[in-house]
């Protein structure tokens, strides 16, 4: 196996992860903690995030290497591939760094930011309704569509090795 080819399984592998853990949120997370209260929601969600924000170091891997892996593909493809090949690896790179990177910390890291400092306990019912209210749609929205192009990334990638 080139080295071209074991970065390429890399990316795909950890992408794929990335992939499948947005759609965990999309599809039992975030439905999940729907039904709470707002002060349960906003006390939940910040407990999910505490662990992700404190680089919990499997997650930081998995997160931080599928992109620095799917750089790496897509500069030695970019090289080595030709043609089809190489138009599958600049896309997978760029619908996952600009449609799913670039949103999580543009749009979903600072809506964490400003829940995590949320102390629920003593805020009133109207007050944690607004803050759920401003937080929830949005958030899931853009998860949605990061769980949605992390997942055409990794189809991209799976077709391009079996390609290669």
């Amino acid at each position: 196996m080139t080295v071209f080819e074991t970065v390429l399984v890399l990316a795909t592998f950890l992408c794929s992860l990335v992939a499948g853990f947005l759609f965990a949120f999309a599809v039992v997370i975030m439905p999940g903690i729907r039904s709470l209260d707002d002060g349960g929601f906003i006390r939940a969600f910040q407990v999910i995030d505490r662990v992700i924000q404190n680089n919990q170091p499997l997650f930081m891997f998995v997160w931080a290497g599928s992109v620095l892996s799917l750089i790496g593909a897509a500069l030695l493809g970019f090289w080595i591939l030709t043609g089809a090949d190489r138009l599958l690896v600049i896309v997978a790179a760029l619908v996952y760094v600009l449609c799913v990177q670039l949103p999580t910390v543009a749009i979903n890291i600072p809506l964490n930011n400003a829940l995590k400092k949320l102390d629920p306990g003593t805020m009133n019912e109207t007050t944690r309704k607004l803050a759920r209210d401003d937080f929830e749609p949005r958030w899931n929205r853009w998860n949605a569509i990061r769980a949605a192009f992390a997942s055409v990334a990794a189809l991209l990638l799976m077709v391009l090795l079996i390609r290669v």
